[in-house]
Protein backbone atom coordinates (compact mmCIF):
# COMPACT_ATOMS: atom_id res chain seq x y z
CA UNK A 1 0.00 0.00 0.00
CA UNK A 2 1.09 3.39 -0.94
CA UNK A 3 -0.36 6.89 0.73
CA UNK A 4 0.37 9.54 -1.41
CA UNK A 5 -0.02 13.16 -0.08
CA UNK A 6 -0.32 13.07 3.28
CA UNK A 7 0.03 15.97 5.80
CA UNK A 8 2.19 14.64 8.95
CA UNK A 9 3.93 15.25 12.13
CA UNK A 10 7.08 13.35 10.90
CA UNK A 11 10.13 13.89 13.27
CA UNK A 12 8.37 16.65 14.67
CA UNK A 13 7.86 18.68 11.62
CA UNK A 14 4.51 19.25 9.45
CA UNK A 15 4.95 18.26 5.67
CA UNK A 16 3.39 16.30 2.92
CA UNK A 17 5.04 13.12 2.90
CA UNK A 18 3.99 9.77 1.11
CA UNK A 19 4.51 6.77 3.22
CA UNK A 20 4.58 3.01 2.15
CA UNK A 21 3.53 -0.03 4.00
CA UNK A 22 4.48 -3.23 3.44
CA UNK A 23 3.74 -6.38 5.73
CA UNK A 24 1.44 -4.46 7.60
CA UNK A 25 4.52 -1.83 8.93
CA UNK A 26 5.69 1.61 7.74
CA UNK A 27 8.54 0.82 5.59
CA UNK A 28 9.23 4.36 4.09
CA UNK A 29 7.95 7.89 4.53
CA UNK A 30 8.95 9.80 1.09
CA UNK A 31 9.19 13.32 0.32
CA UNK A 32 6.67 13.41 -2.46
CA UNK A 33 8.95 14.81 -5.36
CA UNK A 34 12.01 11.61 -3.69
CA UNK A 35 9.44 8.91 -4.37
CA UNK A 36 10.76 5.86 -6.90
CA UNK A 37 8.91 3.77 -9.09
CA UNK A 38 6.90 0.98 -7.64
CA UNK A 39 5.04 -1.48 -8.62
CA UNK A 40 1.83 -0.67 -6.37
CA UNK A 41 -1.47 -1.91 -7.35
CA UNK A 42 -3.07 -0.29 -3.95
CA UNK A 43 -2.32 3.32 -3.89
CA UNK A 44 -4.71 5.43 -1.96
CA UNK A 45 -3.94 9.48 -2.55
CA UNK A 46 -5.22 11.27 0.35
CA UNK A 47 -5.13 14.64 -0.64
CA UNK A 48 -3.20 16.40 1.57
CA UNK A 49 -5.39 15.60 4.77
CA UNK A 50 -4.11 14.83 7.80
CA UNK A 51 -2.83 11.02 8.51
CA UNK A 52 -2.30 10.06 11.85
CA UNK A 53 -1.08 7.63 13.70
CA UNK A 54 -4.09 5.36 14.75
CA UNK A 55 -5.97 6.42 18.34
CA UNK A 56 -5.18 3.74 21.43
CA UNK A 57 -7.90 3.59 23.56
CA UNK A 58 -6.95 1.79 26.92
CA UNK A 59 -10.07 2.36 28.70
CA UNK A 60 -13.24 0.77 26.95
CA UNK A 61 -16.02 -1.76 28.07
CA UNK A 62 -17.44 -3.77 25.34
CA UNK A 63 -20.07 -5.30 27.37
CA UNK A 64 -18.61 -8.85 25.90
CA UNK A 65 -19.45 -11.65 27.39
CA UNK A 66 -22.60 -11.06 29.57
CA UNK A 67 -23.93 -7.86 28.40
CA UNK A 68 -24.10 -8.31 24.72
CA UNK A 69 -26.93 -6.21 24.50
CA UNK A 70 -25.50 -3.51 25.08
CA UNK A 71 -22.43 -3.42 23.32
CA UNK A 72 -20.31 -6.33 21.50
CA UNK A 73 -16.84 -6.93 20.00
CA UNK A 74 -18.05 -6.67 16.65
CA UNK A 75 -20.22 -3.40 17.05
CA UNK A 76 -17.98 -1.95 19.74
CA UNK A 77 -14.82 -2.45 17.11
CA UNK A 78 -16.88 -0.94 14.28
CA UNK A 79 -17.77 2.27 16.43
CA UNK A 80 -13.63 2.11 17.14
CA UNK A 81 -13.07 2.09 13.67
CA UNK A 82 -15.37 4.76 12.60
CA UNK A 83 -13.76 7.02 14.96
CA UNK A 84 -10.36 6.33 14.40
CA UNK A 85 -9.73 4.00 17.29
CA UNK A 86 -7.12 0.92 15.79
CA UNK A 87 -6.32 -0.47 18.97
CA UNK A 88 -8.44 -0.52 22.23
CA UNK A 89 -7.68 -2.36 25.51
CA UNK A 90 -10.91 -3.79 27.16
CA UNK A 91 -11.96 -3.48 30.96
CA UNK A 92 -12.67 -6.49 32.79
CA UNK A 93 -16.18 -5.93 34.66
CA UNK A 94 -17.52 -8.18 31.95
CA UNK A 95 -19.95 -10.84 32.94
CA UNK A 96 -18.00 -12.92 34.27
CA UNK A 97 -15.67 -10.23 35.92
CA UNK A 98 -12.38 -11.32 33.81
CA UNK A 99 -10.38 -12.56 37.61
CA UNK A 100 -9.32 -15.83 36.82
CA UNK A 101 -7.01 -17.01 34.12
CA UNK A 102 -9.48 -19.55 32.61
CA UNK A 103 -11.77 -16.56 32.35
CA UNK A 104 -9.85 -14.45 30.21
CA UNK A 105 -8.86 -17.54 28.27
CA UNK A 106 -12.25 -17.52 27.33
CA UNK A 107 -12.65 -14.04 26.40
CA UNK A 108 -9.60 -14.22 24.40
CA UNK A 109 -11.00 -17.32 22.27
CA UNK A 110 -14.55 -15.64 22.37
CA UNK A 111 -12.86 -12.54 20.47
CA UNK A 112 -11.25 -13.85 17.97
CA UNK A 113 -11.93 -12.82 13.90
CA UNK A 114 -15.16 -10.95 15.64
CA UNK A 115 -13.12 -7.39 15.78
CA UNK A 116 -12.10 -4.58 12.83
CA UNK A 117 -9.52 -3.29 14.80
CA UNK A 118 -6.92 -4.91 17.29
CA UNK A 119 -7.25 -4.95 20.99
CA UNK A 120 -6.38 -5.99 24.49
CA UNK A 121 -7.40 -6.71 28.09
CA UNK A 122 -6.75 -5.95 31.40
CA UNK A 123 -7.06 -7.97 33.86
CA UNK A 124 -9.21 -7.70 37.65
CA UNK A 125 -8.27 -7.60 40.46
CA UNK A 126 -11.11 -9.38 43.15
CA UNK A 127 -11.70 -8.77 46.89
CA UNK A 128 -11.06 -12.09 47.42
CA UNK A 129 -7.37 -12.17 46.68
CA UNK A 130 -6.49 -13.00 43.22
CA UNK A 131 -2.94 -12.08 43.09
CA UNK A 132 -1.82 -15.81 42.52
CA UNK A 133 -4.18 -15.64 39.29
CA UNK A 134 -2.37 -12.31 38.28
CA UNK A 135 0.67 -13.75 38.54
CA UNK A 136 -0.49 -16.29 35.97
CA UNK A 137 -1.53 -13.72 33.68
CA UNK A 138 0.12 -10.57 33.51
CA UNK A 139 2.56 -10.50 30.87
CA UNK A 140 -0.64 -11.31 28.91
CA UNK A 141 -2.54 -8.34 30.28
CA UNK A 142 -1.94 -4.32 29.70
CA UNK A 143 -2.68 -4.03 33.50
CA UNK A 144 -4.17 -4.92 36.81
CA UNK A 145 -7.66 -2.85 37.14
CA UNK A 146 -8.45 -2.43 40.75
CA UNK A 147 -11.88 -0.49 41.84
CA UNK A 148 -11.26 1.11 45.46
CA UNK A 149 -14.54 2.78 44.95
CA UNK A 150 -17.21 1.06 42.98
CA UNK A 151 -17.39 -1.79 40.71
CA UNK A 152 -19.80 -4.76 39.95
CA UNK A 153 -19.30 -8.38 41.33
CA UNK A 154 -16.23 -8.99 43.29
CA UNK A 155 -14.26 -6.09 41.79
CA UNK A 156 -14.59 -3.48 44.76
CA UNK A 157 -11.35 -4.08 46.71
CA UNK A 158 -11.14 -2.46 50.66
CA UNK A 159 -8.99 -4.91 52.52
CA UNK A 160 -5.30 -3.35 53.26
CA UNK A 161 -3.90 -6.74 52.86
CA UNK A 162 -5.37 -8.05 49.59
CA UNK A 163 -4.52 -4.79 47.80
CA UNK A 164 -0.87 -4.89 48.63
CA UNK A 165 -0.74 -8.60 47.24
CA UNK A 166 -2.24 -7.18 44.41
CA UNK A 167 -0.19 -4.52 44.04
CA UNK A 168 3.09 -6.52 44.76
CA UNK A 169 2.37 -9.24 41.88
CA UNK A 170 0.66 -6.30 39.07
CA UNK A 171 3.36 -5.30 36.53
CA UNK A 172 1.09 -1.96 36.23
CA UNK A 173 -1.93 -1.14 38.30
CA UNK A 174 -4.92 0.58 36.60
CA UNK A 175 -6.99 1.84 39.02
CA UNK A 176 -10.59 3.50 40.06
CA UNK A 177 -10.45 6.24 42.03
CA UNK A 178 -11.38 9.29 42.93
CA UNK A 179 -10.35 12.09 45.65
CA UNK A 180 -9.27 10.48 48.56
CA UNK A 181 -8.98 7.32 47.09
CA UNK A 182 -6.28 8.62 45.15
CA UNK A 183 -4.31 9.21 47.95
CA UNK A 184 -4.50 5.65 48.72
CA UNK A 185 -3.92 4.38 45.34
CA UNK A 186 -0.77 6.79 45.16
CA UNK A 187 0.65 5.79 48.77
CA UNK A 188 0.21 1.71 47.46
CA UNK A 189 2.12 2.65 44.66
CA UNK A 190 4.82 4.60 46.22
CA UNK A 191 5.13 1.09 49.09
CA UNK A 192 5.93 -1.23 46.67
CA UNK A 193 7.15 0.45 43.39
CA UNK A 194 4.32 -0.57 41.05
CA UNK A 195 3.81 1.83 38.10
CA UNK A 196 0.45 3.22 38.51
CA UNK A 197 -2.32 4.28 36.07
CA UNK A 198 -5.07 6.46 37.52
CA UNK A 199 -8.19 6.00 35.21
CA UNK A 200 -10.44 8.74 34.54
CA UNK A 201 -9.64 11.93 36.28
CA UNK A 202 -12.35 13.95 36.92
CA UNK A 203 -11.20 16.83 39.51
CA UNK A 204 -8.76 19.81 40.09
CA UNK A 205 -7.56 18.17 42.93
CA UNK A 206 -7.02 14.96 41.43
CA UNK A 207 -4.79 16.48 38.93
CA UNK A 208 -2.77 18.21 41.93
CA UNK A 209 -2.28 15.03 43.59
CA UNK A 210 -1.40 13.54 40.13
CA UNK A 211 1.30 16.11 39.83
CA UNK A 212 2.79 16.14 43.20
CA UNK A 213 3.38 12.38 42.69
CA UNK A 214 5.35 12.98 39.60
CA UNK A 215 7.40 15.58 40.74
CA UNK A 216 8.28 13.38 43.82
CA UNK A 217 9.56 10.90 40.94
CA UNK A 218 7.05 8.04 41.36
CA UNK A 219 6.02 6.20 38.43
CA UNK A 220 2.61 7.78 38.00
CA UNK A 221 0.31 8.04 34.97
CA UNK A 222 -3.06 10.00 34.73
CA UNK A 223 -6.27 9.71 32.16
CA UNK A 224 -9.10 11.86 31.43
CA UNK A 225 -12.00 10.75 29.32
CA UNK A 226 -13.38 13.50 27.21
CA UNK A 227 -16.81 13.44 28.42
CA UNK A 228 -14.97 15.40 32.05
CA UNK A 229 -13.31 17.75 29.26
CA UNK A 230 -16.26 18.48 27.35
CA UNK A 231 -19.34 18.20 29.97
CA UNK A 232 -19.87 19.31 33.78
CA UNK A 233 -22.45 19.14 36.37
CA UNK A 234 -24.95 21.89 34.87
CA UNK A 235 -25.39 20.12 31.96
CA UNK A 236 -26.31 16.77 34.24
CA UNK A 237 -29.71 14.66 33.27
CA UNK A 238 -30.62 11.14 33.08
CA UNK A 239 -28.27 10.35 30.52
CA UNK A 240 -25.00 11.77 31.66
CA UNK A 241 -24.43 9.57 34.86
CA UNK A 242 -21.28 8.37 34.91
CA UNK A 243 -18.70 7.40 37.36
CA UNK A 244 -16.72 9.44 38.55
CA UNK A 245 -19.96 11.74 37.94
CA UNK A 246 -19.22 15.32 36.25
CA UNK A 247 -18.17 17.95 37.72
CA UNK A 248 -17.09 21.87 37.65
CA UNK A 249 -16.32 24.16 34.67
CA UNK A 250 -13.14 25.21 37.19
CA UNK A 251 -12.83 21.40 37.10
CA UNK A 252 -12.97 21.18 33.14
CA UNK A 253 -10.29 23.96 33.18
CA UNK A 254 -7.97 22.40 35.49
CA UNK A 255 -8.20 19.37 33.45
CA UNK A 256 -7.20 20.97 30.20
CA UNK A 257 -4.53 22.25 31.85
CA UNK A 258 -2.97 19.06 33.27
CA UNK A 259 -3.12 18.25 29.55
CA UNK A 260 -1.29 20.66 28.10
CA UNK A 261 1.37 20.84 31.00
CA UNK A 262 1.94 17.11 30.55
CA UNK A 263 0.71 16.11 33.97
CA UNK A 264 -2.47 14.04 32.37
CA UNK A 265 -0.34 11.71 30.09
CA UNK A 266 -3.35 10.04 27.68
CA UNK A 267 -7.50 10.32 26.33
CA UNK A 268 -9.22 7.27 27.54
CA UNK A 269 -12.83 7.24 26.70
CA UNK A 270 -14.16 4.97 29.34
CA UNK A 271 -16.55 3.70 26.79
CA UNK A 272 -19.36 2.23 28.62
CA UNK A 273 -22.42 2.14 26.58
CA UNK A 274 -26.04 1.65 28.12
CA UNK A 275 -29.35 1.65 25.96
CA UNK A 276 -31.62 4.44 26.14
CA UNK A 277 -34.51 2.41 28.13
CA UNK A 278 -31.95 1.70 30.78
CA UNK A 279 -30.82 5.60 30.89
CA UNK A 280 -34.30 6.96 30.93
CA UNK A 281 -35.73 3.89 33.56
CA UNK A 282 -33.55 4.48 36.55
CA UNK A 283 -29.86 5.68 37.55
CA UNK A 284 -27.79 3.70 35.54
CA UNK A 285 -24.14 4.74 35.21
CA UNK A 286 -21.92 4.81 32.05
CA UNK A 287 -22.07 6.80 28.63
CA UNK A 288 -20.62 5.67 25.54
CA UNK A 289 -17.41 7.52 23.78
CA UNK A 290 -15.22 5.66 22.07
CA UNK A 291 -16.58 6.45 18.37
CA UNK A 292 -16.81 10.33 19.00
CA UNK A 293 -12.96 11.04 21.09
CA UNK A 294 -10.71 11.79 18.49
CA UNK A 295 -13.28 14.02 16.50
CA UNK A 296 -14.12 15.97 19.65
CA UNK A 297 -10.10 16.24 20.88
CA UNK A 298 -9.62 17.78 17.28
CA UNK A 299 -12.22 20.66 18.35
CA UNK A 300 -9.47 22.40 20.48
CA UNK A 301 -6.88 21.79 17.94
CA UNK A 302 -4.50 24.53 17.73
CA UNK A 303 -6.41 26.23 20.50
CA UNK A 304 -6.03 24.10 23.60
CA UNK A 305 -3.86 21.38 21.84
CA UNK A 306 -0.87 21.74 19.27
CA UNK A 307 -0.83 18.41 17.09
CA UNK A 308 2.28 16.66 18.65
CA UNK A 309 0.29 16.86 22.28
CA UNK A 310 -2.97 15.27 20.05
CA UNK A 311 -0.54 12.45 19.30
CA UNK A 312 1.01 11.72 22.22
CA UNK A 313 -1.69 11.61 24.58
CA UNK A 314 -3.81 9.80 22.16
CA UNK A 315 -1.57 6.91 20.57
CA UNK A 316 2.27 7.61 21.64
CA UNK A 317 1.61 7.52 25.83
CA UNK A 318 -1.04 4.86 25.97
CA UNK A 319 1.42 2.19 24.02
CA UNK A 320 4.68 3.62 25.92
CA UNK A 321 2.97 3.15 29.58
CA UNK A 322 1.29 -0.41 28.71
CA UNK A 323 4.02 -1.80 26.70
CA UNK A 324 1.94 -2.27 23.70
CA UNK A 325 4.47 -3.40 20.74
CA UNK A 326 5.25 -1.63 17.69
CA UNK A 327 2.17 0.67 18.12
CA UNK A 328 1.33 4.29 18.67
CA UNK A 329 3.55 6.18 16.49
CA UNK A 330 3.85 6.77 12.51
CA UNK A 331 7.52 5.78 12.14
CA UNK A 332 9.30 3.16 9.86
CA UNK A 333 8.79 -0.32 11.75
CA UNK A 334 6.07 0.43 13.60
CA UNK A 335 3.02 -0.98 12.71
CA UNK A 336 0.98 0.70 9.77
CA UNK A 337 -2.22 1.80 11.95
CA UNK A 338 -3.26 4.92 10.34
CA UNK A 339 -6.36 7.49 10.26
CA UNK A 340 -7.23 9.57 7.85
CA UNK A 341 -9.02 13.14 9.18
CA UNK A 342 -10.25 15.62 7.47
CA UNK A 343 -9.56 18.00 9.47
CA UNK A 344 -11.56 21.20 7.70
CA UNK A 345 -14.80 18.88 8.39
CA UNK A 346 -17.04 20.56 10.79
CA UNK A 347 -19.87 17.50 11.38
CA UNK A 348 -22.81 18.02 14.09
CA UNK A 349 -22.46 14.53 15.62
CA UNK A 350 -25.96 12.81 15.50
CA UNK A 351 -27.25 10.09 17.53
CA UNK A 352 -28.28 8.62 13.88
CA UNK A 353 -24.96 7.74 13.00
CA UNK A 354 -23.93 6.13 15.53
CA UNK A 355 -22.71 2.73 15.14
CA UNK A 356 -22.30 1.38 18.47
CA UNK A 357 -24.86 -1.05 19.48
CA UNK A 358 -26.01 1.21 21.98
CA UNK A 359 -27.44 4.12 19.39
CA UNK A 360 -26.91 7.10 21.00
CA UNK A 361 -24.26 9.37 22.40
CA UNK A 362 -23.82 12.30 25.22
CA UNK A 363 -22.59 14.11 22.71
CA UNK A 364 -25.54 14.77 20.18
CA UNK A 365 -25.55 18.00 18.76
CA UNK A 366 -22.21 19.26 19.44
CA UNK A 367 -19.93 19.91 16.13
CA UNK A 368 -16.74 18.25 16.04
CA UNK A 369 -13.65 19.43 14.87
CA UNK A 370 -12.88 16.44 11.97
CA UNK A 371 -14.20 13.31 10.19
CA UNK A 372 -12.06 10.23 9.97
CA UNK A 373 -12.01 9.15 6.29
CA UNK A 374 -10.06 6.09 6.15
CA UNK A 375 -8.81 4.02 9.04
CA UNK A 376 -6.05 1.76 8.51
CA UNK A 377 -4.99 -1.18 10.77
CA UNK A 378 -1.75 -2.52 9.94
CA UNK A 379 -1.76 -1.21 6.57
CA UNK A 380 -5.45 -3.29 5.64
CA UNK A 381 -8.21 -0.83 5.11
CA UNK A 382 -10.78 -1.03 7.88
CA UNK A 383 -13.25 1.42 7.44
CA UNK A 384 -13.26 3.96 4.38
CA UNK A 385 -15.05 6.89 5.57
CA UNK A 386 -18.97 5.11 5.18
CA UNK A 387 -18.27 1.07 4.76
CA UNK A 388 -16.36 -1.29 6.96
CA UNK A 389 -14.55 -3.52 5.16
CA UNK A 390 -12.99 -6.47 7.43
CA UNK A 391 -12.50 -7.91 10.75
CA UNK A 392 -8.89 -8.36 10.91
CA UNK A 393 -8.47 -7.15 14.52
CA UNK A 394 -5.78 -9.50 16.88
CA UNK A 395 -4.76 -9.51 20.34
CA UNK A 396 -1.90 -6.98 20.36
CA UNK A 397 1.54 -8.20 22.55
CA UNK A 398 3.22 -6.20 25.45
CA UNK A 399 6.83 -5.63 26.03
CA UNK A 400 8.06 -4.62 29.65
CA UNK A 401 7.26 -1.33 30.69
Amino acid sequence: MLLKNCKVLYKNKESIKDILVADGKIVKVYNCSEIEELDIDDIIDVDNNWVLPGVIDVHTHMRDPGLCYKEDFETGSKACAKGGVTTFIDMPNTVPNTTTKKILDDKEMNSKNRSYVDYGFHFGGSKLDNSGEIRKVKNRVASTKIFLNMSTGDMLVEEDKVLENLFKESKIVSVHAEEEMVDRAIDLARRFKTPLYLCHLSKKSEVEKLRAAKKEGLKIYGEVAPHHLFLNSSMANSLLMMKPELKEKSDNEALWLGLQDGTIDTIGTDHAPHTLEEKNLKVTYGIPGVENSLELMLKELYKKLDMKTLQNIMSKNPAKIFGIENKGKLEIGYDADLVVVDTTAKETIKNKDIVSKCSWTPYDGIVGGGKVLSTIVRGKLVYDGKNFIEKIGEGVSYKNV
